[in-house]
């Protein structure tokens, strides 16, 4: 077992290092002896070391979990949501040990990591709904003869998350994927392996039968096997384009669903009616939340005519915006080099820094960026066009709604896109063109709340579906068609 985290404030604390969790049990791989540090971003140091397992050590979780599996899916749907029930109460108990827990091993600041809890929360509750909304369809379709449909499990499947959200990512996937009766493997982020080891233990503690959900520690190694293993049925992945493109091709190549989630270059349409003080507020939010560090983050804002009174207001409210207070480090140096890469480069090339957030730093060490607005920029600048993934707003200028649009539908993502207009006209226009998934009215986020379905289109999304909501139950299960007759009807039909 691993102790609980102690920390309640930002101090540094170490904890315990990251290892597997198969069968029930925390345990070091069985033949890589590599680990990795896992890093506090506030402070740039180690407060604990991941293990970097190999190939054998996903097939020794699989041959649990298979037999773990025999057994879970002959539980009553309602008995597997009872789990989530005990697990959701657990959270909520815990909720801020698992708020700091996320604090230290991403960086984020505490309101940011008790939000994401919060919706780690929700995602549980609504697979504690799910017994009601799984009950399959029946319907007499002829005389005598009934059609019904059930939704069975896979069998084992696996996920593999990113660092920006230890917990939430992991509950897009688990809730749907256990209550459907699967078994799971996780691959959390090797960034940020701490949460799920938490969750682990929750999950025992809310009587989820051992070998049922399963750790397997490391990188790129581990995504490999969850892609190449004949008894893994399915896999979700959370991350990059790149990778989730790659991990897309090669667990379909073989024979698995996959759904895989990229990146995002999310654009924010603001004509010159939009109320102020609501634009200022979200796009503020929107482009510095989680440091800018997550796929629904406002990358690029589209002005449309004269919006000089809106763009004062926003950068007048980023500016206040202080890093270690109102702002989290980035997730390591590497990525604060490449944030700091794009803003020189846009500088290089002409745009106007407004608001520099390059010199800001919550401490002496770590890695930090502050609120930064580039203003005169193009699609030609790659801070324009490219997924920044920090705390990076670009302000490009355009003369009327429908360059707006050409420009977002121009991009190869399709995540989010939002408008702020006070003119029902004008919303519709952008809802009904925008190439996004997820779309937004004066919503900086549009992040679907559940039921409703996380997914975006073209580049940011590889596969079919999205990866919350009913959609997730449907990708982790499979539909079985029974039609059944009892007894010989006197009106023959084609089905008698």
């Amino acid at each position: 077992m691993i102790p609980n985290f102690p920390a309640r404030s930002y101090d540094f604390t170490s904890y315990s290092n990251a290892v597997n969790y198969i069968g029930g049990e925390f345990q070091e791989p069985r033949s890589s002896k590599e680990t990795l540090p896992v890093l506090n971003p506030r402070w740039g140091k180690p407060i604990s070391n991941v293990v970097m397992s190999a190939r054998e050590d996903v097939d020794a979780a699989v041959v649990v979990a298979q037999k773990a599996f025999e057994e879970w899916r002959e539980w009553p749907i309602r008995d597997r949501a009872q789990v989530l029930y005990r697990l959701r109460q657990l959270m909520v108990d815990n909720i801020e040990e698992l708020s700091w827990l996320i604090t230290h091993e991403n960086g984020k600041i505490f309101p940011e990591a008790k939000a994401e809890v919060e919706k780690a929360i929700e995602c549980v509750e609504y697979g504690c709904s799910l017994p009601n909304l799984a009950s399959g369809n029946q319907l007499e379709v002829s005389r005598g003869v009934a059609c019904e449909i059930v939704y069975e499990p896979l069998g084992v499947v696996a996920g593999v998350t990113p660092f920006n959200f230890p917990l939430m990512v992991p509950m897009w996937m688990l809730p749907q994927a256990l209550v459907g009766g699967n078994a799971f493997l996780l691959k959390a982020s090797e960034q940020v392996p701490l949460s799920s080891m938490r969750l682990a233990q929750m999950l025992d503690q809310a009587g989820l039968p051992k070998g049922v959900f399963n750790i397997v520690q490391g990188g790129r190694a581990v995504v490999e096997a969850f892609c190449d293993h004949p008894s893994i049925k399915a896999v979700g992945f959370v991350g990059s384009t790149a990778v989730a493109k790659a991990v897309y091709g090669r667990a379909s190549t073989n024979g698995k669903r996959a759904l895989c989630l990229g990146g995002a270059k999310n654009h924010l349409i603001v004509v010159p009616d939009a109320d102020v003080d609501v634009t200022v507020e979200n796009v503020v939010a929107s482009f510095t939340g989680c440091a800018g560090q997550r796929c629904m983050a406002a990358s690029v804002l589209l002005a449309v005519g004269d919006c000089d009174h809106i763009l004062d207001a926003i950068k007048e409210r980023a500016a206040k915006m202080k890093a270690g207070h109102d702002l989290g480090p980035i997730i390591n140096e590497a990525s604060e080099k490449r944030i700091r890469g794009y803003i020189d480069d846009a500088e290089k090339r002409g745009a106007k820094v407004v608001l520099d957030g390059r010199a800001q730093r919550g401490t002496d060490t770590g890695y930090w960026v502050g609120a930064t607005i580039l203003d005169g920029m193009s699609t030609d600048i790659p801070a324009g066009k490219e997924e920044i993934f920090g705390p990076v707003l670009s302000v490009i200028r355009v003369p009327n709604i429908e360059k707006a649009l050409e420009i977002e539908n121009a991009n190869p993502y399709g995540n989010a896109s939002s408008v702020y207009t006070t003119s029902g006209d004008v919303a519709r226009r952008v809802m009904d063109n925008v190439e996004a998934g997820m779309c937004g009215v004066n919503v900086g986020v549009p992040v679907p709340r559940e039921p409703f379905g996380f997914g975006g289109w073209n580049d940011s999304a590889f596969g079919h579906g999205n990866m919350t909501g009913w959609d997730g139950y449907r990708f982790w299960t499979r539909q079985r068609k029974i039609t059944s007759k009892w007894a010989l009807q006197k009106d023959a039909t084609w089905m008698s």
